[in-house]
């Protein structure tokens, strides 16, 4: 009955490999569904937009209350979910939220900053420069989320009990190491 976090980096094929672990482990994934019903909770849709527009497209600014209402409604969804166990979750904060809770693996997958810009170019069809670009906004995004709202450094990497560089193994491999390890997680034991 693990949890299993996933933090990744734009490009590093993180809900690729969260996928094939869900599939692997027969767990359910969750990503983005989490932001939607988190911010269903805390009536803050405003918040959800903001949260799911890494790199500031949209220019909506949630006020301090919808976001820590979103925040709290976060935390309950990702605990809710946690002690039904046997999940995915991609994202949000997972490693922060969950620190200590027994069970669960807390995965960072990372790649080189080249490579992440050549997968992310060629999976959405555009120049490099414009992948940069999105590299470069959604980093600052997510360092800048669990800065404001943790208080941790994203790339910590006491965050997180395996870290791994998909620049150097292909996805099947790092789904083998998250589903081995996630094997040998001691369901009774938090960080």
């Amino acid at each position: 009955m693990a949890v299993i976090t996933i933090s990744r980096q734009l490009g590093s094929l993180g809900f690729e490999i969260g996928n094939m672990v869900s599939d692997r482990l027969g767990y359910r994934i969750v990503w983005r569904e989490l932001i939607n019903e988190a911010a269903q909770r805390a009536g803050a849709p405003d918040v959800a937009l903001a949260v799911i527009d890494e790199l500031g497209l949209l220019g909506v600014t949630p006020s301090a209350r919808s976001s820590q209402a979103y925040l709290e409604a976060v935390r309950t969804v990702v605990l809710e979910l946690a002690s039904k166990g046997n999940v995915v979750l991609i994202g949000r904060a997972g490693q922060r939220i969950l620190a200590g809770f027994p069970g669960t693996l807390h995965v960072r997958l990372i790649a080189p900053l080249d490579l992440r810009v050549q997968r992310t170019a060629r999976e959405q069809n555009i120049p490099l420069e414009a992948a940069r670009s999105q590299i470069e906004a959604s980093d600052a995004h997510r360092r800048q989320y669990l800065k404001r709202f943790y208080r941790v450094d994203w790339e910590d990497p006491s965050l997180y009990d395996l870290v791994i560089n998909t620049g150097r193994m292909s996805s099947a491999a790092a789904c083998d190491l998250i589903c081995l390890a996630a094997r040998h997680i001691d369901p009774f034991v938090g960080d």
